[in-house]
């Protein structure tokens, strides 16, 4: 497995920072969707009726699709043809799938009560149309994401200073994107600004989650028009290669045959060396301790916290509402530290001894803030019991000042390892892969797949598990957290001693700045 393949030419031009500039910002549009994905979703499929512990099956899309999709779009984008370029044939077709899926899902709740779906209770076909347009979702956003990396690597050419800004202004506009999309999932009355979004079928909370993805679709089609209009292609053949500005580079001496696509995946993980393996287990290993937390964060807020409930009286589903509002804030305070976080990289690198140890230190971090959960729960509950107002009028209150202000203290700190997270794993395969002698033929995006590999198979565990281990301790969302404590404290011991650090003459600016 290389980053820089037989098939992409070594000497060629990096393209004007602006250029890269507009190609990075449909990370904000494609983290924009992420991010009410993350916030609302979860909720959303309980209002339908799917019971909490099987609320997880619905996420196992994203997991499946990043396993087979990422890789298979990168592998086809690295061996396309088309006059319009490499890149941009699959981004365009990400931002269509992307409009028809966010359709699907804002109106499940109205086209299955126009084919029957009861008005209380589960709502069947609803949850049917959900499905879809949540499977296709993942599945287009995970089209959009390998050939945008791709893309920018294209772009910044042989020049590893433009490679390190191009996927630092990748970063930035993720966190963008959080921002806007935890921003505008955490604002109640969101709707009012298309009315015609609540509907008899759909209430206010399933209006405002319609808007959300209307504003975020509407992001997202513009930035992708923009770059993909600025940004001029070339055709690529495997016989003569192109930097995307135009320059011709010949490539004679080296016509790979066309090799198919699985024996492609095998070839690169046989040939990955040791340091790789370790890398792919620590990776593996933190997101199963991230996982559960993205999956139930906000759910966490509305049930342990705010002690509602998703199908509940009216009373414990305002509360709900109230505690996942809540949560989506937290979440955006969490994007906040994030994009900051990562503008500090390599001075955080240099202080703590190297990458591999600042990833082993916010992995404890991390394990530490999931151990927090408890403590705040239990806090909260213990009020509720206490709350002799509460019991004696049946009113729900929301918990006190200091134990909202501890949940958001969490959220807002997971920001940091968050930002290792997204940042300093993708460096270090790219640096491992060139340095490593590998005669492997992966080409840019294939590469990229192969490493989202031991971020998906994570998170298919969680996703088929999660709910059935919670229900097994008695339900809610601690034991899932729990295990992910774990799981990052042995992630980040993992990496602190069985890591090693970069190869010698790899700075840490490259690390830190990398995202690929």
């Amino acid at each position: 497995m290389e980053v820089e393949s037989a098939r992409v030419p070594t000497a060629e031009a990096a393209s004007p920072l602006r250029k890269i500039i507009s190609v990075a910002s449909i990370a904000a549009g494609i983290q924009f969707g992420w991010a009410l994905q993350l916030s609302l979703l979860t909720p959303y499929v309980q209002l339908l009726g799917i019971p909490h512990q099987w609320s997880s099956l619905i996420w196992l899309c994203g997991p499946v699709s990043g396993m087979i999709v990422q890789p298979l779009v990168g592998y086809h984008s690295d061996n396309c043809t088309s006059r319009f370029g490499r890149r941009k044939p699959f981004i365009a077709a990400g931002a269509v799938l992307v409009a028809i899926a966010v359709f699907l899902i804002g109106y499940a709740a109205d086209f299955g009560h126009l084919i029957g779906d009861p008005k209380e209770g589960i709502k069947t076909r609803a949850i049917g149309f959900f499905v879809l347009g949540f499977w296709i979702l993942d599945v287009a956003n995970n089209t959009l994401q390998g050939p945008c990396r791709a893309l920018l690597a294209d772009l910044s050419g042989s020049e590893h200073k433009k490679t390190r800004t191009a996927n630092a202004f990748f970063s930035f506009f993720m966190a963008v994107g959080n921002v806007l999309g935890y921003a505008a999932g955490s604002y109640t009355n969101l709707f009012h600004m298309l009315p015609f979004t609540a509907t008899k079928s759909c209430d206010v909370y399933c209006a405002n989650l319609k808007t959300c993805f209307f504003i975020s679709i509407a992001l997202l089609v513009i930035v992708t028009i923009i770059a993909l209009s600025y940004v001029k292609e070339k055709p690529w053949s495997p016989e003569q290669g192109k930097t995307v500005d135009g320059d011709e580079i010949t490539d004679a001496d080296e016509k790979p045959a066309k090799t198919p696509f699985f024996l492609e995946i095998f070839t690169a993980l046989k040939n990955l060396e040791r340091p790789m393996w370790i890398l792919l287990m620590v990776t593996a290993l933190n997101w199963l301790a991230w996982f559960p937390f993205l999956l139930f964060d906000t759910d966490w807020m509305g049930k342990e916290v705010y002690g509602g409930t998703s199908g509940g009286t009216p009373e414990q589903l305002r509360v709900y509402d109230h505690g996942v509002r809540a949560g989506a804030l937290g979440l955006m305070l969490n994007a906040i530290v994030l994009g900051i976080t990562s503008l500090a990289i390599e001075p955080l690198a240099r202080w703590t001894g190297g990458v591999q140890r600042l990833w082993g230190i916010v992995n404890f971090v991390l394990a530490i803030c999931l151990a927090m959960t408890v403590l705040v729960t239990k806090l909260a509950e213990a009020h509720r019991r206490n709350d002799v107002i509460m019991n004696a009028n049946g009113h729900l209150f929301p918990p006190p000042s200091g134990i909202k202000a501890g949940a958001l203290a969490i959220f807002t700190i997971l920001g940091i390892p968050q930002a290792i997270t997204f940042s300093v794993p993708f460096a270090l395969a790219s640096i491992f892969c060139k340095t490593s002698g590998s005669n492997s033929s992966a080409g840019q995006g294939l590469s990229l797949g192969v490493l989202n590999l031991a971020i998906v198979v994570p998170q298919m565990v969680v996703s088929l598990l999660g709910g059935p281990f919670d229900a097994l301790f008695g339900g809610g969302n601690l034991p899932a957290f729990v295990f992910g404590a774990v799981a990052a404290a042995v992630s980040g011991t993992v990496a602190i001693t069985l890591l090693p650090s970069p190869p010698p003459g790899v700075s840490t600016k490259a690390v830190a700045g990398g995202f690929h």
